[in-house]
């Protein structure tokens, strides 16, 4: 069986501006194969934005980019990707955000990966799961996300829940007309109290081991040598 190595680390955005780069191209690929020409979540005003985290997801050689992942952590400046997303759905987002910042709290998301490794569970569960345990690592309580219908399941594999307090229970068309989107809230980031039994077993693990190497049984004939570098030495 074929083995795919790859890299997942993770760093401040403002201290790495080339892997930086390298994550926004893969991103906008993979919005034009939908037609979606430039999102809020894709907007780069968060490359000047000491509390943003990049999650990528790399070749060894980081000649390929095979997907990636932000965390931005609210901190009263710059608005998180929801707030701008949803804003003239339901501005009451602002005020759900508001109210959580002194306890931490943030989002996940541009959450995106390439066509080569679709069906690996590199962007819906993987990075999902990196996610996670980097929100541990920034101490955050709480966690924002906004999902595709197909990603919504394993959002809450990881610990999430529908935010009903937003939208249609939840639910918008966004990024365009036709499309669904369903926003999520991890209301416990520290305990991941409704979280999986085997996703929270994995995500405490890599909290605890942010630099380690798994290898897992993959699809389609593929096995997944995964070495995650997830220490953010600036913290």
């Amino acid at each position: 069986m074929e083995q795919l190595k790859l890299i997942i680390k993770a760093f401040r955005a403002v201290d790495d501006l080339e892997s930086c780069q390298r994550y926004i191209e893969g991103h906008q690929k993979v919005l034009k194969i939908y037609g979606i020409d430039m999102i809020t979540s894709a907007k780069a005003a968060w490359l000047n934005d000491p509390n943003t985290y990049i999650i990528l997801a790399e070749s060894e050689n980081a000649e390929k980019t095979f997907g990636g992942a932000r965390i931005q952590v609210a901190a009263g400046t710059l608005p998180l990707p929801i707030e701008d997303a949803l804003t003239k759905f339901d501005p009451n987002i602002h005020e759900f955000v508001s109210e959580l910042i002194p306890g931490g709290t943030g989002e996940l998301c541009g959450l995106w990966n390439s066509r080569e490794v679709a069906g690996l569970g590199i962007g819906s569960i993987y990075l999902g799961r990196t996610g996670v345990a980097l929100a541990m690592q920034l101490n955050l309580n709480t966690l924002f996300a906004l999902c595709a219908p197909a990603t919504v399941r394993n959002t809450m594999r990881v610990g999430f829940s529908v935010d009903e307090r937003l939208g249609d229970k939840g639910a918008f068309f966004y990024p365009k007309e036709g499309l669904v989107a369903t926003a999520v809230l991890l209301k416990d980031v520290l305990t991941l109290s409704t979280a999986d039994d085997e996703e929270r077993r994995m995500i405490f693990e890599l909290r605890s081991f942010p630099v380690q190497k798994k290898i897992d049984i993959g699809t389609k004939e593929r096995d997944l040598e995964v070495n995650y570098n997830l220490l953010i030495k600036s913290l």
